[in-house]
């Protein structure tokens, strides 16, 4: 199948007498033909990655390439370092199939285009293939990643043998899971994806779910934090990370590990490292979350706080009662401090000169962060 698009592919560039690039409808590079100058740095990414950056998605997405029946041309956009294009987007019936993508210096003739179009409607059943097959590959990856996300620890075996079966990765052992956010799906797969071929081939498999991004990286490959800082990178957003597991059937735990540390409030004052957070390194936060109590459960008089005096408080036992460096902190006059922390421990019924019960309201204020979103 893809010797046959390739001969197409081939077939169109000698024709046109210019390179061509073809992309599947996700923007995924299917197959290309030898390339030549000009050659701009999108055009030389794409292929080294085989597929296109959602930044580069996002200049394409303007000119409605998804919806267009007709050839689109794009203009240059120095910043992304891209020349101008010619896009013919390739259509079986209503279904989009990809895009065929010319880079339109010199630029094309009218009757150039056309000839682009009668060429490129050639590669319809070829496309309609790639992407059936594809399509049926995904499906089968994302329901053996769900089953290792299962309840059931049958059902959890089963997907793990079905993964290393059918050589989604390499072989079961210790690997770790890495959890993003999902706010535009499309974007969140293109960054999963380049995260995968950057671990390495059959070193990961992914998943996108309607409120996160999953990929399971296999040890051998990538150190987990520098996936996890490339995906944070190519998503644009903060990832979440477990600790590593044995083997793939307790992965569920890894998963859950990650989803709770990117519902955790960042302690880093580094904004490039704060954009990854590390299951082993959120301290206490891990004992609340193992511990499963909520903030009134730990003492029922936090929820009495109004959010000033809960943060003012925090603050206060975070730098050991320093009165001095937390009117600092808060940039308030020590006064205006001792007079909130007097207040506090009126409403939430707490003698702050009392360790254990200074401890107990602390717990209860750093639980109120679990689950809050990044």
């Amino acid at each position: 199948m893809r010797d046959e698009l390739q001969l197409l592919v081939d077939r169109i560039a000698d024709r046109m007498g210019r390179p061509v690039l073809v992309e599947d409808r996700r923007q995924r590079v299917v197959c290309y033909s030898a390339q030549a100058e000009p050659l701009d740095e999108v055009r030389r990414d794409s292929i080294l990655r085989r597929s296109t950056t959602p930044e580069v998605i996002a200049f394409f997405a303007r000119f409605e390439i998804l919806r267009a029946r007709h050839p689109v041309r794009t203009p240059a956009e120095p910043v992304l370092g891209l020349l101008p294009r010619v896009c013919v987007p390739v259509w079986h019936s209503d279904l989009l199939l990809g895009f065929v993508w010319f880079v339109d210096s010199p630029a094309l003739s009218d009757a150039d285009v056309n000839r682009a179009v009668g060429l490129s409607a050639d590669l319809a059943l070829a496309l309609y293939r790639v992407n059936l097959l594809g399509e049926l590959t995904a499906r089968r990856e994302a329901d053996a990643v769900r089953g290792l996300l299962a309840d059931d620890p049958a059902v959890r075996a089963d997907a793990a043998t079905s993964v290393v079966g059918t050589e989604m990765l390499e072989s079961d052992g210790p690997c770790t899971a890495l959890v993003v956010p999902v706010g535009d799906p499309a974007v969140v797969e293109q960054a999963l994806v380049a995260t995968r071929r950057y671990c390495g081939h059959r070193y990961a498999v992914h998943l996108v779910r309607p409120a996160q991004g999953l990929l399971l990286v296999r040890s051998g490959s990538i150190a987990p934090a520098d996936a996890a800082a490339h995906l944070a990178e190519q998503a644009e957003s903060a990832v979440g990370v477990g600790d590593t597991v044995s083997r793939l059937a307790d992965a569920y735990r890894s998963v859950a590990q990650a989803a709770q540390a990117l519902a955790l409030p960042t302690t880093s004052g580094d904004p490039a490292s704060s954009r990854v957070a590390l299951w082993s390194q959120l301290g206490v936060y891990r004992v609340l979350a193992a511990a499963g109590l909520g903030p009134t459960e730990l003492h029922p008089g936090v929820d009495r706080l109004p959010p000033d005096l809960a943060a003012t408080v925090e603050a206060y036992l975070d730098l050991a009662g320093d009165a001095a460096a937390t009117a600092a902190r808060l940039r308030i006059h020590r006064t205006t401090l001792y007079y909130r922390l007097t207040r506090a421990a009126e409403l939430s019924s707490v003698d702050l000169r009392d360790g254990l019960q200074r401890l107990q309201l602390h717990l209860a204020l750093k639980a109120t962060h679990l689950g809050s979103p990044r």
